[in-house]
């Protein structure tokens, strides 16, 4: 409800009330997001690395009610607003300290967040388990439907709230999200006692380092001939029940760091697994899909900013009700509503019988026509705009309607759906059990890449037009929409678009997924584990029967441990 109400509707607040520019409270807001998205890498880190990813959770959530809470005193307080000033950017000294103070400490909570809450879900689900393995594909696919049903609320109500009484209920709208928002950390806490907690691990930056500089310093040695003759654990002196990973041929270069040196000691430092080095493996390849998905989001940004200010010079009225511009995202998020429930029961149980593949079609093909649809998404945003700003040279006083924008919300949000999904449940399946929450936090990387290459854009775009347009100014400059050729930019993106998701082709076809290599897969009377990551790696094992979480355990099917029980 809070973030997305925030996302949508923050961009006419840095401009009409802390009079910002229009390119000005773009960048502001684009900024803000790519921060958010950038540091749910912190959250993951942290999550996989020194903390399980429910304590995560909560320390991030509270940092992000505090900023909303600091938010909220700004608004509510005019003291603490700027007054206009003509310039881009008119908030300096101690509004300025509060102001961005609050930004920074909202975009690190709900980055943190971000980052571990979808694995934590994840993690209920073992992926072994064939039952379990489609209930999973199912659950990113619920996480995005009450993530939408939130979002059609903020979008709303929220927006309704702050835009009303002349935009000066923007407190009060901050003030609902901080007291939602807190309720909902409030029903993750009492959700604690049902959770499956996996107990982090080693380092997933250490692991990479590891395999990189090990491979670096066997430069010199030349490639085994069989992969068999490669370093790797076996079952016996394994202390750990996460399933090895089966060699790949690609970036044999890695391979050098499982080569085992005469007269060697197996040291971390001196020689890396086969397992551990597939894992970089598996990483490097996931960089080109990141890559392919960024300007996907770039689009996205665009629906969040310029659009939302296109709606606020258009016709709003809905019989006898104003529309708030920011609420115009509800449209896509109404048609998500109705078809992830339609492509969840229907579409995938269809699927799955032609397939074979518990997702219905894979994590890729579902990335791949999120993309096409973001592409065309831009075309019809270029040729709204053109008719927006023709109706208004016809007639000035009776502008187009507000729903015009729908159709390229619509098209976008189905395209966000497919996406979206595709990205969690790609990078979380395709992960070292031990970087899922870092790999998760792919996803949301590329997001943060999308908004700020949009400040980029916005500018380049800005200072390349200035001088080779007639009137030496940019197709984005200044305060009026109307003066500017935002169906330019538009079509600049869609153009982009087509040629990025023709280059996505091509990586989605030389990724190869990730395969485990059943044959070397410790016992389970050796360490037992959840979703492939040990719980405890030594602790006496108590066969009976238990109270877990409100639910009678049965020791016969599942063990309880006794010392350092993370449930």
């Amino acid at each position: 409800m809070g973030f997305v109400a925030n996302v949508v509707s923050m961009v006419m607040y840095f401009f009409l009330k802390m009079h910002f520019d229009l390119s000005g409270s773009a960048n502001t807001l684009t900024n803000l997001m790519g921060s958010t998205y950038l540091l749910s890498v912190v959250g993951g880190f942290i999550s996989d690395t020194y903390l399980n990813r429910f304590n995560t959770c909560i320390i991030f959530g509270i940092l992000e009610v505090l900023a909303l809470v600091m938010m909220t005193i700004q608004a509510h307080n005019g003291s603490l607003q700027p007054e206009g000033c003509g310039k881009s950017s008119c908030v300096k000294g101690r509004i300025a300290v509060m102001f961005y103070a609050s930004l920074c400490l909202l975009a690190l909570g709900t980055g943190g967040v971000k980052g571990s809450l979808p694995p934590l879900g994840a993690d209920q689900f073992d992926s072994k388990d064939p039952k379990e393995s489609k209930a999973l594909a199912s659950y990113f696919n619920w996480l995005l439907l009450s993530s939408t049903i939130g979002s059609s609320i903020g979008v709303t109500v929220i927006v309704w709230v702050s835009t009303s009484n002349n935009n000066n209920g923007w407190w009060k709208g901050f003030l609902i999200i901080s007291i939602t928002t807190f309720i909902g950390y409030v029903f993750l806490v009492l959700g604690k006692p049902f959770y499956r907690l996996e107990a982090p691990g080693d380092s997933p930056i250490i692991r990479i380092a590891q395999v990189v500089v090990v491979a670096i310093k066997n430069r010199g040695l030349s490639l085994l001939e069989s992969p068999g003759e490669l370093y790797e654990i076996n079952e016996k002196e394994s202390d750990s029940a996460e399933a090895k990973i089966a060699h790949t041929k690609q970036f044999r270069c890695l391979d050098k760091a499982a080569i085992l040196g005469d007269n060697a000691n197996p040291t971390p430092w001196t020689v890396c697994t086969v397992t551990q080095v597939e894992e970089v493996k598996v990483l490097t390849r996931m960089l080109p899909i990141i890559a392919s998905t960024i300007l996907l989001n770039t689009c996205m940004a665009q629906l969040q900013t310029f659009s939302v200010q296109q709606g606020s010079l258009m016709d709003r009225r809905l019989g006898f009700f104003q529309v708030p511009a920011p609420s115009v995202p509800v449209i896509p998020l109404a048609f998500m509503i109705i078809l992830i429930p339609i492509y969840e029961l229907i579409f995938v149980p269809f699927a799955r019988k032609i397939t074979k593949h518990p997702s219905g079609i894979t994590q890729l093909q579902r990335v791949g026509v999120g993309l096409v649809l973001s592409a065309i998404s831009m075309s019809v945003a270029a040729l709204v705009e053109v008719k927006r700003k023709n109706q208004l040279l016809k007639n000035p006083t009776k502008p187009i309607s507000l729903f015009w924008l729908s159709f390229q919300y619509a098209i976008f949000g189905i395209a966000d759906m497919f996406t979206l999904v595709g990205l969690l449940e790609f990078f979380y399946k395709e992960a070292p059990a031990g970087m899922r929450s870092l790999s998760t936090s792919f996803t949301w990387i590329s997001l943060s890449f999308g908004y700020f290459l949009s400040s980029v854009f916005v500018d380049i775009i800005n200072s390349v037009t200035k001088r080779i347009s007639p009137s030496r100014k940019g197709w984005l400059y200044g305060q009026d929409l109307n003066k500017n050729n935002l169906n330019l930019f538009y079509w600049f993106l869609a153009i982009l678009s087509y040629l990025n998701f023709v280059n996505y082709l091509y990586w989605a076809t030389w990724y190869k997924y990730k395969t485990e290599d059943s044959t070397n897969i410790p016992s389970m009377e050796k360490s037992p584990s959840i979703s492939g990551v040990p719980l405890i790696k030594s602790a006496e094992i108590e066969v009976s029967n238990t109270t877990n979480g409100g639910s009678i355990v049965d020791h016969t099917q599942e063990i309880s441990w006794k010392n350092n029980q993370v449930f």
